[in-house]
């Protein structure tokens, strides 16, 4: 009898499982979108709007206008209401208990956040937020909160969510900063972190050797965390931040999106990541677009399938965008669960009354959706909702495994009734020690709350202007790309470079200018050194017993070239060497000796002069010293016996010149009692007495000849004054003139 009842229950398992398979279930779907009563409800937080009001209007809390309709956070929150109406119609893990679920929009904004977000903590029963000194008993609104999307969010209501311990599963904040476990200890998340995404791109970077490069990102919790990780993550490898730039988010970002353009520019980088989530990032793009620029784009999964980037006029024109989405499966049955639920809903409106919202949910997000058809198909047919709803897929699932074990469910039961409470913190623990596999994918979180999930690498790609992407490899902690899918848009269809300096030659090391290592001059190793690594900035000695020439990258046992024994230079050398000695030294060595008392040899220097000619001769003969391999004794021979026999015979000649110059110089003073010398005197007094001779002779010569001239001079005044007195005879003072000629 028991055996025939298990086989009754596993037949009915089977069916209804073969059945849930399919999309017989969808005739059941509820027509609200955003409030479902159930035994466990669940909250949900989403972007459904975007804001319409100007923050610095703002006077009144209440002074915000969310009306203009996010339709990728629409169709989130549709993927949580198809998550929830599947879990309910299967009946597998929470048989006999119905899930419910309250969403609300977060219009990206920490005032509408918070708002919900307390509605959502007030008390199942009395539906306030009382003020207790023990929440341990409390049981709120709802038994976990999926979302938000944002980590600015996350971190609005994180800290107020884990005081309660209020499990918090978010389908996309990434900042590393939630998985502290004391800061956030009820935050989970379905999405990898930061710092995993900032691995893959600086792999990425690494991969292509791109080490000139600039970070964009928007100035909130997302953007700054992001590049916080790159920077951190870069500062071990060989890449550089050339730039870094900021786009406001809450004033006019126009002005800062162009200081970060024209430092792009400036700058000269080739490739540039942008982390940010798609409402900055379009605005940044519709500049770049304007400008003509062109780069490699490396997208953030915040927006590397975002329709808001891919639907802008011209985007094909900016370059290569590369990005980066959460490794998700696709969920096959939500479009066909969208559009039966878009077509009764567009039955209802056409027969019967709109549907109001429920009666605990204060104000209906998207008033517009009640018009809903399957015309709005393209709300849930768009490439990042498909990529991103597995996301909030698995954070839903998550919960109800959960609850499958805190309440001891199996294929029939659970232990459910209706004094059964669900307390955040019971569940938060189950959360904890989840583990399952969902669509052949297996699902667990570590201790900090995060998945082991991974990205996959995508590339955009335009086809007569048309965008569309493909994948081109997978990350989970290291890269796996397939360049050959890559689609380079350069002139030549090459990799784009992106390098502050190009790389040096062989045997080269760097020299960094300026603040940025990847800038430097490429510098020749010299003899002696090599370059070890590419990206060495110091040439390294070669070990002792080797060496290296000009630009090495290695150095080598030394080749020694020198004259052997055996060989006709050496036979040669030695005969020159012999003839050298024994007819020049040998000859000149001997007369020395023969005649060494003569002063001949005396003047020549004497034992000075022989010990000249012996060191000239040794140093003739240390040239046997040269032949054969070299050796430690005979290498320390060499130097000394070169040096110092030249010199003592430079030495010696030199002693003698000064000796020669010194007795010259006491002979012409006098005090010299040299014989050559004296004989030098001897000659010099008969030079001095011929010469005094010579002139007393023409001495007296002159003084005969001043003789004569005066005799001939004294006739020559007698015959005048003759011829005078002749003349005066008739004078009467004859007699005078007489006396004067006298006188």
């Amino acid at each position: 009898m028991a055996v025939v009842f298990n086989l009754l229950v596993l037949c009915w398992v089977f069916g209804l499982a073969s059945g849930n398979n399919s999309t017989e279930w969808f005739r059941n779907i509820s027509t609200n979108l955003f409030n479902l009563p159930g035994d466990i409800v669940l909250g949900g937080l989403f972007p459904i709007n975007t804001l319409t009001s100007n923050l610095s209007d703002r006077i009144k809390p209440s002074d915000l206008a969310c009306e203009r309709l996010n339709p990728p956070g629409l169709g989130t929150a549709l993927v949580m209401k198809y998550t929830v109406d599947e879990i309910n119609a299967k009946q597998l893990l929470l048989p006999g208990i119905k899930l419910g679920y309250e969403i609300f929009d977060t219009c990206s904004q920490s005032a509408v956040l918070v708002k919900s977000t307390m509605f959502l903590l007030s008390d199942k029963v009395t539906g306030e937020l009382a003020l207790e000194c023990n929440y341990t008993d409390y049981e709120p609104r709802v038994a976990a909160i999926i979302g938000p999307l944002t980590s600015e969010m996350v971190t609005v209501i994180g800290n107020l969510l884990g005081f309660f311990l209020m499990p918090q599963i978010s389908y996309g904040a990434t900042s590393t900063k939630f998985s502290d476990n004391e800061l956030y200890p009820s935050f989970m998340r379905t999405v990898p972190d930061d710092h995993m995404e900032a691995l893959a791109i600086v792999q990425l970077l690494q991969k292509f050797d791109w080490n000139w490069v600039a970070l964009v990102g928007s100035n909130d919790e997302y953007g700054r965390q992001s590049l916080q990780e790159v920077s951190s993550l870069s500062q071990n490898t060989t890449i550089c931040i050339a730039f870094k730039g900021l786009i406001p988010v809450y004033i006019d970002p126009y002005k800062e999106i162009k200081i970060i353009l024209d430092n792009i520019v400036i700058t000269k980088v080739g490739v540039v990541i942008v982390s940010s989530l798609s409402t900055y990032t379009k605005v940044f793009f519709q500049e770049v677009i304007k400008r003509n620029m062109t780069a490699v784009w490396i997208a953030s999964s915040g927006w590397a399938l975002s329709p808001e980037l891919t639907s802008l006029h011209n985007i094909h024109t900016i370059g290569t965008v590369i990005g980066f989405r959460v490794s998700n499966q696709r969920l096959p049955l939500f479009t066909s669960y969208a559009e039966e639920l878009f077509t009764r809903m567009s039955k209802e409106t056409k027969d019967g009354p709109e549907s109001t919202p429920g009666p605990t949910h204060p104000k209906h997000p998207c008033p517009q959706c009640e018009n809903f058809s399957p015309t709005n198909m393209s709300l849930v047919e768009d490439p990042y909702l498909q990529h991103t709803a597995f996301s909030v897929y698995t954070a839903i699932y998550s919960v109800a495994h959960a609850l499958h074990t805190m309440l001891n469910c199996n294929v029939l039961s659970c232990m459910w009734g209706e004094d059964r409470k669900v307390y955040p913190w019971q569940l938060l623990k189950a959360l904890k020690n989840t583990s399952f596999d969902l669509n052949g994918k297996h699902i667990e979180f570590d201790s900090s709350g995060n998945p082991d999930v991974g990205y996959t690498m995508v590339e955009w790609v335009w086809e007569n202007r048309s965008w569309d992407y493909k994948d081109v490899g997978y990350f989970n902690r290291t890269l796996t790309l397939n360049e050959s899918l890559l689609t380079w848009h350069t002139n030549n269809s090459a990799v784009p470079l992106s390098t502050c300096s190009s790389d040096c030659r062989a045997g080269q090391v760097r020299r960094v200018k300026g603040f940025h290592s990847c800038c430097y001059d490429c510098i020749n190793c010299m003899a002696g050194t090599f370059q070890e690594k590419i990206d060495d900035i110091q040439c390294k000695k070669c070990p002792k017993g080797q060496w290296s020439l000009v630009q090495s990258t290695n150095c080598m046992d030394p080749t020694f070239e020198y004259l052997s024994w055996s060989q006709p230079e050496s036979l040669g050398l030695m005969l020159a060497a012999a003839a050298v000695l024994i007819v020049g030294h040998g000859s000149v060595g001997v007369l020395f000796l023969k005649h060494r008392g003569t002063p001949l040899v005396r003047a020549s220097g004497g034992a000075l002069s022989g010990l000249a000619l012996l060191c000239l001769s040794a140093s003739c003969l240390s040239l046997v010293l040269f032949l054969g391999p070299p050796g430690n004794k005979v290498c320390r021979l060499q130097m000394p016996l070169n040096s110092i026999l030249p010199t003592v015979a430079l030495a010696t000649i030199t002693i003698l010149s000064l000796e020669k110059e010194q007795e010259e110089l006491q002979c012409n003073l006098g005090v010299s009692e040299n014989v050559s010398c004296r004989w030098q005197d001897g000659q010099d007094s008969h030079k001095l007495r011929s010469l005094m001779e010579d002139r007393d002779a023409l001495k007296e010569e002159l003084a005969q000849e001043n003789e004569c001239q005066r005799e001939l001079q004294k006739e020559a005044v007698q015959e005048q004054d003759q011829g005078k007195i002749i003349q005066d005879s008739s004078h009467p003072n004859n007699g005078y003139l007489k006396r004067d000629n006298f006188w």
